[in-house]
């Protein structure tokens, strides 16, 4: 099974959660009007499987996510919609921000 890192970060009344796929932590992505660095810094969580991601996502106000299996998972999941998706190269990058 696929795995991503899973990042949750609490500021007051919001919580971000970060994702982005286990392959591309550490990468700088191409393709995009500016490169996108997908920094350890802020990604690097618990290693986790994309239901334990959806779970988490679902808790937060703010969700940041990067990678084709975690984009594709939120999709599915009805969090994210297709058309809400910006590309880097190949790479999908969404952000949801809950009200």
């Amino acid at each position: 099974m696929s795995k991503v890192y899973v990042k949750t970060m609490t500021r007051g009344r919001d919580r971000l959660v970060a994702v982005c796929d286990e392959s591309i932590l550490g990468e700088t992505l191409e393709g995009g009007r500016v490169p996108f660095k997908v920094s350890e810094g802020f990604y690097k969580g618990t290693l986790s499987d994309v239901e334990e991601a959806i779970a988490a996502m679902r808790q937060a106000t703010i969700c940041n996510l990067v990678g084709k299996i975690i984009v594709e998972a939120a999709i599915e999941c009805d969090l994210v919609h297709e058309r809400a998706v910006i590309y880097f190269g190949d790479i999908p990058h969404a952000q949801i921000v809950k009200f």
